[in-house]
């Protein structure tokens, strides 16, 4: 038996034996996963607090720079 012929019954056989991971179903906007809504507005809350703790120092240390303060 050619090595093509081999192949193409081994994908066959795959094809059949085994089954998608990934299944293609549109999500339900009635029931919200909160688990991730909460997940996604918990980290962009940390970041916008981390952002304007940053910024706070880093107008201290250029006003102390400056010589401003």
């Amino acid at each position: 038996m050619p090595a093509g012929r081999l192949l193409l019954q081994t994908t066959k056989l795959n094809k059949i034996v085994s089954r998608n991971a990934f299944t293609a179903t549109k999500p339900d906007p009635s029931r919200p996963n909160m688990l991730r809504v909460g997940l996604a507005v918990g980290s962009t809350a940390f970041l916008w607090a981390m952002l304007f703790k940053q910024h706070s120092n880093d107008v201290q240390e250029y006003k102390k720079r400056n010589g401003l303060e």
